[in-house]
């Protein structure tokens, strides 16, 4: 499994959100010109975060987004799931999976869903408070 570039982005555009607020809403263009991503695609990204009620808009000149909850109460693998979807590494792992018909005879069934299990676990035991806190490490 491979995360996307609209992941990685999105993960990007809730960090910037979550060090960068003062209060105040944040501009897709200021995000875009920190982060060195379009800021044409970052609105797409925003628009699939604001419709899961992880970011609020507020509309006008002095307009911009802001995390609606605190970054610990994110984690960064709800953020994945709403722009890559679910995050197994086949389809016969993927939440509400009915079609696979070799499961009950799959020698390598075990495999895809430890890989699966742990990957679940890695991204939603990392919140994005932990992201922050890693960003401001890396700048001391």
């Amino acid at each position: 499994m491979k995360i996307s570039s609209r992941g990685r982005y999105a993960i990007d555009l809730m960090v910037d959100l979550a060090l960068y607020d003062k209060g105040e809403p944040i501009s897709v263009k200021d995000i875009a010109e920190r982060q060195q991503i379009s800021g044409k695609y970052l609105e797409q990204i925003v628009s699939m975060l604001q419709k899961a009620g992880m970011v609020s808009s507020i509309r006008g000149a002095q307009g911009g987004y802001r995390l609606k909850k605190k970054p610990k109460e994110y984690s960064i693998g709800a953020i994945l799931r709403v722009t890559e979807g679910d995050l197994a590494p086949v389809t016969c792992v993927e939440e509400g999976e009915i079609g696979c018909t070799h499961k009950a005879t799959c020698s390598t069934i075990r495999i895809w869903q430890q890989l699966n299990s742990a990957i679940n676990e890695v991204v939603d035991s990392i919140s994005l408070a932990d992201l922050v806190e890693w960003n401001n490490e890396r700048h001391m």
